[in-house]
């Protein structure tokens, strides 16, 4: 299941997300995405937001899937507020003992403070992150016109992060 830290999956987070998807499903892996422009969900804790129906069909799907991919823009240092609003709908009952990929993207230089949130909220979800992850930087710079990476290294990373994240779930899943 891919989880994208920006509404729009047309922005550059959300097609690493697709290329990771891609790159699981050709390795054999069935995929989904949450599309929040077409099923937004509600702040945790705003009124009514309990009883929405969008939030009990994501908490669904992420029951369903046996394994993430995290894919979230870095502002003011961390996860978008997008993605920390998804994970905040999903508890260990949905997510938990399931295998967890975490990517980001950065204006400037690559880092790992995003990778290093998503993963501990994943930790406390009690998921299984895998330790290969992705951080873009530079990202207005790091596709070419046709939508792959510039520099050939991060597709090699992508591909080894696929191949970690469907390997370690069919192994977790026995």
């Amino acid at each position: 299941m891919g989880i994208c830290g920006t509404y729009s999956h047309d922005s550059a987070n959300g097609h690493l997300l697709r290329m990771a998807l891609d790159a699981c499903e050709t390795l054999g892996a069935e995929t989904v995405v949450w599309d929040l422009e077409e099923k937004p969900l509600p702040l945790v804790g705003a009124p009514g937001s309990w009883d929405d129906e969008n939030v009990k069909e994501f908490q669904e799907m992420a029951t369903n899937v046996d394994a993430y991919i995290l894919s979230s823009p870095e502002y003011h240092g961390t996860m978008s507020g997008v993605i920390k609003n998804q994970l905040d709908w999903v508890y260990a009952k949905h997510v938990g003992d399931k295998v967890w990929a975490v990517m980001s993207t950065l204006g400037g230089q690559a880092n790992s403070n995003t990778l290093n949130h998503m993963r501990i909220s994943a930790r406390w979800l009690h998921g299984h992150v895998i330790p290969e992850q992705i951080a873009v930087g530079k990202v207005k710079e790091a596709f070419n016109d046709d939508g792959a990476f510039v520099d050939n290294d991060l597709q090699e990373r992508m591909d080894k992060l696929a191949e970690s994240l469907v390997n370690t779930t069919k192994k977790l899943l026995g």
